[in-house]
Formats: structure tokens, C-alpha cells, sequence
């Protein structure tokens, strides 16, 4: 295992662990004025716009938009994220539907200027990547915005030579996480993995395996509106990123990230086990998504996610199932492969998340759980699938639907009874059902990545009031579990072991809408975490905070109303609600978890 020397070319036994490559980049960004912050949870906090945080700039959107952060301009962290999007592409060498993002921010402080030096000077002092394996793409320009010269020119003066600086348009250099909000141009660097080109047109981002993306520095200057259009933020805005299981893998030498110390344990756990199927290196895709699926697997139900049928829940539940279903073609047993494989997937980041060792054994038992559920319900379809003489396209749609059969393990099962599945059949009933919940969802996602309306703005407000007027009329001891806002109304999730009576619904209400009349001001506190503990500021439950927090208060500081972590938005004082709030609904979650739905009339 090697990496490549900066200055000479040559390489050298220099291998890094993730848990030193992520080191290093937190000290040298701290070395340079940053504030280490830490990985908020997976769930977004308010933001229906996304099941899972997918970037490292999602939880900074408040600050991105032009809320001060309490830790300062300068903010350096790894982000825990989930993507799911190409969780289809999940088995090749390097797709991953749970991640960690290294990213620094600067929250109108410095600029492209300082920033593509930095990384540079990282990638070739801290990591000793040689420059000559280094090509980076900058955006073309379009109608929107001007082509990104300036950036262009720092990579030139840094001597990056002309022939390997690209220009490509907004699919490859323009980020933005959602529909509207903050984005902006990106400049992103490309580590040649093997120096042969695969044609004459061979270039960075074409997927023919000679290119590794490493990093990407996007430039957000901009706020896409509702109605398409650009405004300039009020400050310019710098969001990096830095995948840490490919950056270990560069620095491994290797061309596969389930081969790097993240996955080394758990992959010869599961290499060692299997009892039939093919090898890793005949094919090693059932091998990558069951590790890939199992890892994400974990930190979500770490971070409070349960299986179910909506939202996170029933991402998870398709990982868990996803992940049976590749041990299955490998014939491991349910339990050897979950046992097994589990441990050395936690131990890598035991240092940097305690909170997985305090919680493997309810992790494991969660999982176990669906693993079980999912047996019962293979069980199931099997007795389905044993009296009907032919497994047409719409019954395998309706094994999907009703007991979550992928088709990959109807195709399997109907094999083993020599039935062929009318695959094309299959596709035309799940295009449709697409469809539909698309068209049942558009409400829900029409906000854009952290909606900041004006109408989410009041409704974040009345969840304040909401969560201490529950803790003063049912209970004290109620704290929050999580939370969801779109334009239209509110969700809580808060403790509790029983239904809500009419009587307390009414009284919870009432003690609200009486704060609202007496039009009590909110306001902004940067303070201490420490501090802000002591004076009972209400925080989300398992959430890790930074040692400068945000707090708002409800009401005059000494004697106010609420007072509560939270980064905002909120409105200045409580007649801008423009409005009463009304409880519509309440629902159980599930182990002492209820969850309550609010709007504002």
C-alpha cells in the first residue's frame, strides 16, 4: 500500500487510516481559524424537503442563507450522510449509500483565494498526493452565471497546466441540494488513478475508471428562488467536501473502497462465512452491498430511526432487506452474516462516534428484528408464489407491494419452481406506482432543501410554543424526538407513554394562542453550551451540539417562556404569527413516542 510523493512522484509505504486522513484535515483547517463542529444527526432537523442530510451543507443552510453561527465564519467538520439516489449503483467499487463528508465553510469570510489553495496545499503537504496525478474541472458559464475564470487562473498559478483544467457545464460544476436555496459553481479535483486513458476523449467525470474525484470546493454565492431565478446571497459563501472512503482508498493504493481499513474487518468476516455463491474476486457486488447497506443501517437506527412503511423508516427497512437478500445468494445463515458482520463495521468509528458503542446492542436488536420480520415474510410470499402456475409482471409488482419483495429475489424464487417473470410487465406496474407517489408527495417537497418561507419561519416559532406548553400542562419531563415543518403545519415527536386526553389537547392550545395575545418577544442568545445547559434550555434529544450554541427565547430572558437550542429561523415576536395555533392531530410512534400535528389559523 503506497501513495504518491509530492515532490518526487515516487511513492513510499505511506498509509493512512481513515481515522488519521480524517484527523488531519480537522487540525488543518482548525490550524487555520476553524471551528470544529460536530456531525448533526442523519434526520434533518425541520426540513421536509429531504428523509436523510445528504451533504455537509445541509444542516448550515440557516447560516449559508446569513444567520450568524455561533461558532463563527470558519467551521471545519465530517458529516455523517445517507444518499440514496443511486442506491442501484450500490456494488461497484466506490458508490455508497451512507458516507462521511470532510468539509470547511466559510460563512462570508474568505473566498476562492484562500480556499482552492487550501485544498490544494492538503491534498500535496498533508497527503503527499503527487500534483502530477492531480485535474480539476471549473464551471463553463451559462445564462445564470459568468464562466468561473477566476478559479481557472488560481489552479494555473497553483501549476496545474491548461490541458488538465475542464470546463464543464452545470450537471458536473453547479451544486445546489434541492430545487431552491443556496447554490453556486464548483471547482472539483480529479485524482488519476491509473494514468491510461480509456480513448482520446478520456477526461475527468466520465466514468471510465481512470478518474477519482477527491474533492470539491462549490462557491455559493447564489439562492435559487421559487420561481427559478438567481439572487445573490448576502455574503459569498465557501462549502467543501471530501469523501472519506475514497480519500482512504487513494491513500491505500487500492481501486476499491471495500477493501480499505473502513470495510477490511467486516469484508473477511463475511469472505470467511460464506457458503456458497461466488467469491469476492469472482464477484464482489453481494459482498459490497451488504456491507454498504448494513453500515448505513447502523448509524440510522444509532441516530433514532426504526423500520417501517414511510419516510427513513422504510429506507432502512429496504437496506436491512436489500442486505438478507445478497447474504441469502451467498447461503448465510440470518444470524451468522448479521453477527458476524456487524462488530467490524462499528469498530472504525468507535473513537469518533462513542454513541455506537454505547448503543450496539439495541442497534442489533433493531436490526435483528426486521431481519426476522423479513424471513417470516419471505415465508410468506413463498406460499403465494407455491400455488400460482405462473409468476406474471403484475404479481411480482404485488409481491413488492404487499411483503417487499425486490424482484431480484422474485426472480430468484420463481427460478427455483423453473416460472420465468415477465420483467417488462413488472417495470410498467412500478413506473406507475411511481408515479402516484410522486404526485401524493409534491406537496410535501415543493419547499426546496430547509425551506425558509415566511409560512415555515411562524410555524418553527409555534413549535417552541408547542414543545413548553406540553412540558407546563402534561409533563416536565417531555423533551423532543424529533421534528418535521413544511408550509402547511407542524410535526412533533416528544415522549410520552400514553394518548393525549381531550382536555390537555384543549389546554395545551389554549396556554399557546394566550402567549401569542400577549404578543411576547423572541429572541437570539449566542452563549456557552455548558451555559446554556444550566439554564434549562431545552435541546433535541441525542443531538451533539457545538460549544457555541444559538439559543431563542420566548418571553423576557429571565422568566421566558421557552428558551431552546435551535438555529432558526424565527419571527421577531409572537403577533407575527398572524395567527392562533391549532392542534389537529396526534398519533403513536411506537416505544413511548407520541408525535403531534399543529398549523397555524
Amino acid at each position: 500500500m503506497s501513495a504518491i510523493l509530492a515532490s518526487t512522484g515516487e511513492t513510499r509505504n505511506l498509509f493512512m487510516t481513515s481515522k488519521e486522513i480524517r484527523s488531519r484535515y480537522l487540525k488543518f483547517f482548525e490550524d487555520r481559524g476553524h471551528k470544529i463542529i460536530p456531525s448533526a444527526p442523519l434526520v434533518p432537523e425541520n426540513d421536509p424537503s429531504t428523509l436523510f442530510i445528504s451533504a455537509g451543507m445541509q444542516p448550515l443552510v440557516p447560516y449559508l442563507l446569513g444567520e450568524t453561527h455561533p461558532e463563527g465564519s470558519r467551521l471545519v467538520d465530517s458529516q455523517k450522510c445517507i444518499r440514496t439516489g443511486d442506491i442501484e449503483e450500490v456494488g461497484d467499487a466506490f458508490h455508497h449509500t451512507f458516507f462521511e463528508m470532510l468539509g470547511n465553510w466559510s460563512l462570508g469570510d474568505y473566498f476562492k483565494e484562500q480556499s482552492i489553495p487550501w485544498s490544494y496545499e492538503f491534498l500535496t503537504q498533508e497527503l503527499h498526493i503527487s500534483p502530477e496525478r492531480l485535474s480539476v474541472s471549473v464551471f463553463a458559464g451559462d445564462d445564470d452565471a459568468p464562466r468561473d475564470i477566476e478559479a481557472a487562473e488560481i489552479w494555473k498559478q497553483l501549476g496545474i497546466p491548461e490541458e488538465r483544467i475542464y470546463y464543464f457545464g452545470k450537471e458536473d460544476n453547479w451544486w445546489a441540494a434541492g430545487p431552491t436555496g443556496p447554490c453556486g459553481p464548483d471547482t472539483e479535483i480529479f485524482y488519476d488513478v491509473t494514468r491510461k486513458p480509456c480513448g482520446p476523449d478520456c477526461r475527468p467525470g466520465d466514468n471510465c475508471g481512470r478518474y477519482f474525484e477527491i474533492w470539491n470546493n462549490v462557491f455559493m454565492v447564489y439562492n435559487r428562488k421559487e420561481d427559478g431565478s438567481l439572487e445573490e446571497l448576502p455574503n459569498k459563501n465557501v462549502d467543501t467536501g471530501m469523501g472519506l472512503d475514497r480519500t482512504t482508498t487513494v491513500l491505500s493504493g487500492l481501486e476499491d473502497n471495500y477493501q480499505n481499513d473502513l470495510f477490511k474487518q467486516s469484508l473477511e468476516s463475511l469472505i470467511a462465512i460464506h457458503k456458497s455463491g461466488p467469491s469476492y474476486k469472482e464477484n464482489p457486488r453481494p459482498y459490497r452491498i451488504i456491507l454498504d447497506h448494513l453500515r448505513a443501517a447502523i448509524f440510522a437506527v444509532s441516530d433514532g430511526v426504526e423500520p417501517s412503511n414511510k419516510g427513513q423508516g422504510y429506507v432502512l427497512r429496504r437496506l436491512i432487506r436489500r442486505a438478507m437478500i445478497q447474504a441469502r445468494k451467498l447461503g448465510m445463515d440470518d444470524d451468522e452474516w448479521l453477527s458476524n458482520t456487524l462488530p467490524g463495521l462499528i469498530q472504525p468509528y468507535l473513537e469518533e462516534y462513542p454513541v455506537l458503542g454505547k448503543s450496539i446492542g439495541g442497534i442489533n436488536q433493531t436490526i435483528t428484528a426486521e431481519v426476522d420480520k423479513f424471513r417470516k415474510t419471505i415465508k410468506k410470499g413463498l406460499t403465494k408464489i407455491d400455488k400460482l402456475d405462473n409468476v406474471d409482471g403484475n404479481i411480482a409488482f404485488d409481491l413488492f407491494q404487499t411483503y417487499g419483495f425486490p424482484l431480484e429475489l422474485t426472480l430468484e424464487l420463481a427460478q427455483e419452481k423453473g416460472q420465468k417473470v415477465d420483467i417488462e410487465e413488472f417495470k410498467k406496474a412500478f413506473e406507475e406506482h411511481q408515479e402516484k407517489s410522486r404526485s401524493a408527495s409534491a406537496g410535501v417537497f415543493k419547499g426546496g432543501l430547509a425551506d425558509h418561507s415566511d409560512e415555515v419561519t411562524r410555524l418553527h416559532t409555534a413549535h417552541h410554543l408547542l414543545l413548553a406548553a406540553l412540558q407546563k400542562i402534561v409533563d416536565p419531563n417531555i423533551t423532543q424526538k424529533g421534528s418535521n415543518i413544511t408550509a402547511e403545519r407542524l410535526r412533533m415527536d416528544f415522549n410520552l407513554d400514553r394518548k393525549l386526553i381531550d382536555e390537555e389537547i384543549k389546554k395545551v392550545q389554549d396556554l399557546m394562542n394566550h402567549k401569542i395575545d400577549e404578543d411576547l418577544p423572541v429572541t437570539k442568545k449566542i452563549m456557552s453550551r455548558e451555559e446554556a445547559e444550566k439554564i434549562g434550555a431545552q435541546m433535541e434529544f441525542a443531538k451533539n451540539y457545538p460549544d457555541q450554541v444559538s439559543v431563542y427565547f420566548i418571553g423576557d430572558e429571565n422568566e421566558a417562556f421557552s428558551k431552546e437550542f435551535c438555529g432558526g429561523p424565527h419571527v421577531n415576536k409572537l403577533s407575527d404569527l398572524k395567527g392562533h395555533v391549532t392542534i389537529t392531530k396526534q398519533d403513536n410512534v411506537g416505544s413511548g413516542v407520541r408525535r403531534i400535528y399543529a398549523q397555524i389559523n
